[in-house]
């Protein structure tokens, strides 16, 4: 009678259970994991396709008199669209500072204060709002602002802005502090601390990156909305008037792609596709900012 050793019985054991090549289960899992990789590759390409072409024609047109220069007239060559870009930043600059106060004190509410069926509502209202169209909010802050102010305004837009961003902080902060683990709460309570003192000291600080991401994913959706400005902010060819106080027409980048893009002027054109890459590189750093944000844990 002869013995084998214990590490040939583990390996003859190891090499039992692999599955041969040519065996149908391992057939049809190399068919199915390169299925997967093909519908990848297909949902990857139109985002990769649109940002070879927005670089390709927007990149060489890109100069240093586009970040000094007003917008030109029609058959007029250079120009740029400095007033765009600062108009964007001011509306969304706006959007924010309205938005993102009202959301994570809202999203606060329902995740430590609220009861079950208010809460319930509420968070029905938030995915109801988030699923309007932004023409809508357009005409809503039309109706409310511009008609009651009498004029276009980069106030206007900051405020159709806002609503656009409400339900996105809102439902990321609630999630984010539904995640922070009830320990934490429940230690701050055993050490002593107040309910307002569990929320400002122990649960915001701990969901904080995922807020973080929440702000940054609202403002990079309100940087490319149209609809809105055309109802509320409108264009204009020429600079931000600080003394006016923002009550005046402001232009904004994506309503100057909107009206550039459609003229028969080839640098005009130039210009809208400028400005195209521009907004992209825009939401692509304000998404990477959401993601380094993700990325770190406190808890």
């Amino acid at each position: 009678m002869t013995f084998k050793s214990q590490p040939e019985t583990a390996s003859r054991n190891v090499r039992s259970l692999r599955r041969s090549p040519t065996s149908p289960r391992t057939l049809f899992s190399i068919l199915m994991t390169s299925l997967v990789f093909i519908c990848v590759a297909l949902a990857l390409l139109p985002l990769l396709a649109v940002l070879f072409y927005v670089i390709t024609q927007g990149a060489s047109r890109l100069n240093l008199s586009v970040f000094q220069e007003l917008p030109p007239p029609p058959m007029v060559e250079g120009g740029g669209f400095r007033n765009a870009i600062v108009g964007t930043l001011i509306m969304v600059g706006i959007g924010a500072l309205i938005s993102i106060p009202f959301g994570v004190l809202a999203a606060i509410y329902l995740s430590e204060f609220s009861s079950g069926k208010i809460a319930e509502w509420t968070r029905f209202a938030t995915n109801v709002l988030s699923g309007v169209p932004s023409i809508i909010v357009g005409v809503f802050a039309y109706g409310v602002i511009v008609l009651t102010m009498k004029t276009y305004s980069a106030w206007a837009g900051g405020f159709a802005l806002s609503i656009l961003m409400l339900p996105i902080i809102v439902r990321t902060t609630d999630e984010a502090l539904q995640l922070v683990p009830k320990e934490l709460r429940q230690a701050a309570v055993g050490l002593g601390a107040t309910d307002f003192q569990t929320v400002t000291r122990v649960v915001l600080p701990a969901a904080l990156p995922a807020i973080i991401t929440g702000g940054t994913l609202a403002i990079a959706r309100a940087a490319g909305e149209t609809a809105p400005l055309l109802f509320t902010a409108l264009f204009t060819q020429f600079g931000i008037n600080w003394s006016s106080g923002l009550v005046e027409p402001t232009a904004s980048l994506s309503v100057l792609i909107y009206n550039f893009a459609t003229v028969p002027f080839k640098n005009q054109q130039e210009l809208a596709w400028a400005a195209s890459f521009i907004l992209v590189v825009m939401v692509l750093i304000t998404s990477t900012l959401a993601r380094l944000a993700t990325a770190r844990k406190v808890y």
